[in-house]
């Protein structure tokens, strides 16, 4: 994980006993007194950051102090620079689509709403100390929304990220720009052997959890085994068509069956291993080249780039 901001990640991060840390403000404790600015190290976590950490100064003195009350000596500067908020970044999507069940044709009406896309800053964020987040992203219960970076999103494409890849292809597009269409009508250039390593990655680690899961609690997640599947038939197309399958439609009907549960988890596993060798078949046979084009997505990037100073 990047340690941009110790206060901004997750409520069960820690600070662990050996870090120094700054005191952000001037703190009394019985017949002591420290200025903001004192250095000390961990001694002790708390279990949360309800309760204080205890840390001891140079003088060998200890002290209760709370998780807000600290910075991390090493990160202090990088805190200070925080990036910026996300709905500030917002105003410079280029990109925006809609993916999930509604784009692959297996919604329902408790189907949520998923937008993804992608935002390109000017030319003077960019060259900000301030760090720009590689995604932006929020979720209100009902409205998932994500945002790549340009540059992080082209390098994910190459590297065939399926997430990735279903955005260049989908219909369902509600926001594109002079320079989103331009990205549109090269999509090809990121479509490589690649995707049969990527996809096939995907396919093992998910197949992994669920027999985990199920070895150890006789179910696994029903949802997880249908983008399985899903998944598979999407990556047999890629590499027969050179296209990106979304719409799933015409299997519709089976994958809502595992989805609901009516297929144990022996019939998936019998499923995607005949699945898994149609798609070696597709790859051995695909004209899909080796490598994606490296060059022409490294001039997407700086024609990208350019726009923006």
């Amino acid at each position: 994980m990047t340690e941009k901001n110790i206060h901004s990640l997750s409520p069960d991060f820690s600070i662990p006993p050996g870090t120094q840390v700054v005191l952000k403000q001037d703190l009394s404790f019985g017949d002591q007194k420290r200025k903001a600015g004192n250095v000390g190290v961990v001694l002790r976590s708390p279990p949360t950051n309800e309760e204080p950490y205890i840390v001891r100064f140079a003088d060998e003195s200890e002290m209760p102090v709370r998780f807000e009350v600290l910075a991390m000596r090493r990160r202090e500067i990088e805190n200070l620079l925080a990036e910026p908020a996300p709905e500030e970044l917002k105003q410079f999507v280029i990109y925006k689509c809609q993916v999930g069940s509604h784009a692959f044709g297996l919604a329902n009406e408790d189907s949520d709403t998923d937008w993804r896309g992608i935002y390109l800053p000017p030319a003077d964020r960019h060259w900000s100390l301030i760090e720009l987040p590689g995604q932006l992203e929020s979720n209100d219960g009902e409205i998932d929304e994500v945002y790549w970076e340009f540059e992080k999103f082209i390098r994910l494409a190459l590297k065939a990220n399926p997430n990735i890849l279903e955005l260049l292809w989908t219909p369902r597009v509600e926001l594109t720009t002079p320079i989103a269409d331009r990205l549109l009508e090269s999509r090809r250039i990121f479509l490589s052997r690649h995707i049969y390593k990527t996809y096939s990655g995907y396919v093992l680690s998910q197949f992994r959890r669920m027999k985990q899961s199920f070895e150890k609690k006789s179910t696994y997640k029903t949802k997880h085994a249908m983008h399985l599947i899903r998944l598979l038939y999407s990556g047999i197309s890629a590499l027969q068509n050179g296209e990106i399958m979304i719409d799933v439609s015409n299997h519709r009907d089976q994958l809502l069956s595992i989805k609901a549960g009516d297929f144990s988890f022996a019939e998936v596993r019998e499923l995607a291993l005949k699945l898994d060798k149609e798609f070696q078949t597709a790859f051995e046979e695909t004209d899909l080249p080796e490598q994606p084009d490296f060059a022409a997505a490294d001039q997407l990037l700086i024609e990208a780039r350019r726009s923006q100073v």
